[in-house]
């Protein structure tokens, strides 16, 4: 890490520095904040930023501000006196990391390092997750393998409020990744993180996991119980599989959210909890709604900020990226020197449809580093039914691009159609056709004429794909393997 040490006192400079170098961090160091945030423009981004609160020319806490802008991956530790902690916790409001007294204890200030560091993995983590954060605008701010900074941006704003977060998407997009991140990078990071699959969890029982019960509330309580939100107190309950509650416990759960109070099982007494909910579903509960299923008071109540996590076959762009970061991923848990993916395995891998979304492209990759035995994924080290993809009438399967297919071959298609276009006539009507009727023509060709197949890897309605075949007279049939 690239780490700026921003402090008037020379010697105390120098101390942190040598502390910080121990680790093997780059170290850099500015005598106020005017000087450090001059170094974070003409010098880019760094890791870590330690600022002191009192400096001439610029504060630590106006510098702070000025690098959030800046740089808002950045994090960003407060240094203090004791009499200034006032000063360092209005810091911490303004997106400081934490804060550490003067003078500065080494064995805290590496452990603050390595906590940043670890919080930084899980927005990393959940960057490739790609969250997408819908404005009123109809604007979407998405992350992945665009840039981290975006992702961390919407984090990093996320974080700073208290209310509850609904988090959308299929199973295996990384929602919890989402949850860990928002929960490591607010003010409740130093609180407990607690997860709770709630289809995991039997209907008689879920109401004594969440709240708790006391010892004879009822057969088999030999003892009394702390409920997952007691435990959860001053931190972040994440509530996964929202939708698979019955309609009692959505009641329970409503009124917790409204006056942070409970009543465990069998109590008499109720008990307070300062506990943030983040809440995630892959269900339709706008519908169940509409079939009373689920309350349409808690879902506005868990929706005050959604997130919704695309499926990855809608983001086959982001396959790459995702490899690359598993691949560094399973070298440090099998402790081997994989250097990545060979093109065609990797063309293989972006044809897949993935029904199980990132988590199941962990687990193909991990199989990959088991069988593979050279320093190179290749094909053959993949699951079979992702190898059968590039058997397409006997040729390896064609490049695919962030749309989901490369057409920039220079194969002559079989209806006539040539396949590079004649730009000496600049007729844009004209042009525009001639590039879609062979777009469609390729996209046939690489899918064996299978239209659901085509619609799905172009990103095309199967509605939309027929009547563009229709328009240009395009017979799938004539594209079919056996012909």
């Amino acid at each position: 890490m690239r780490i700026l040490v921003v402090d008037d006192d020379d010697t105390l400079r120098l101390t942190v520095r040598a502390t910080l170098e121990t680790r093997g961090y780059a170290v850099l160091e500015a005598e106020d904040g005017l000087q450090a945030v001059e170094m974070v423009e003409k010098q880019g981004p760094f890791d870590f930023v330690i600022l002191d609160v009192n400096m001439p020319r610029m504060s630590g806490i106006e510098a702070l501000g000025r690098i959030k802008e800046l740089s808002p991956a950045t994090f960003c530790l407060v240094m203090t006196a004791f009499s200034d902690v006032k000063d360092a916790v209005q810091a911490i409001k303004q997106g400081a990391y934490d804060y550490c007294q003067k003078p500065v204890d080494s064995e805290r200030l590496l452990k603050l390092i390595d906590d940043a560091a670890e919080a930084n993995a899980m927005v990393e983590a959940a960057a490739y997750s790609a969250p997408q954060l819908q404005f009123d605008e109809g604007r979407k701010m998405i992350g992945g393998s665009s840039t981290i900074l975006k992702v961390f941006d919407i984090i990093h704003k996320l974080a700073k409020v208290d209310t509850s977060v609904m988090i959308r998407g299929e199973s295996g997009t990384g929602k919890e990744l989402v949850a860990r991140a928002l929960h490591f990078n607010s003010h409740r990071k130093k609180g407990p993180f607690v997860a709770v699959n709630c289809a995991a969890i039997p209907e008689n029982l879920i109401e004594s996991e969440l709240f708790g019960h006391e010892k004879g509330a009822f057969t088999g309580a030999d003892r009394r119980k702390v409920g997952k939100f007691q435990f959860a107190d001053g931190g972040t309950i994440f509530l996964d599989e929202i939708g698979d509650i019955s309609s009692q416990m959505q009641v329970k759960l409503l009124r917790v959210l409204q006056e942070k109070r409970f009543t465990p099982v069998g109590a008499n007494g109720e008990i307070s909890a300062d506990v943030r909910v983040i809440a995630a579903t892959n269900r339709p509960l706008e519908k169940m709604i509409e079939t009373q299923q689920f309350r349409a008071d808690l879902f506005y109540r868990l929706n005050v900020l959604p997130i919704t996590l695309p499926p990855l076959r809608d983001r086959r762009e982001d396959i790459p990226p995702l490899v690359d970061f598993m691949v560094r991923k399973f070298n440090r848990v099998h402790q081997r020197s994989i250097k990545g993916v060979e093109k065609q395995a990797l063309n293989a891998l972006r044809l897949y449809s993935w029904p199980g979304n990132i988590r199941e492209l962990e687990n193909v990759i991990e199989h990959a580093f088991i069988i593979e035995s050279t320093d190179t994924i290749n094909v053959s080290a993949l699951p079979e039914h992702i190898q059968a993809l590039l058997e397409r009438k006997g040729a390896s399967a064609p490049s695919v691009g962030p749309g989901g297919l490369d057409i920039t071959d220079n194969d002559t298609d079989s209806v006539g159609s040539g396949s590079i276009m004649d730009f000496s006539q600049l007729n844009y009507p004209a042009l525009k056709e001639r590039f879609e009727r062979e777009f469609l023509v390729r996209a046939l060709k690489a899918f064996d004429g299978r239209v659901n197949q085509t619609a799905e890897h172009t990103q095309m309605t199967k509605v939309t794909l027929l009547r563009k075949l229709e328009k240009y007279g395009i017979d799938p049939k004539q594209f079919y393997r056996n012909n």
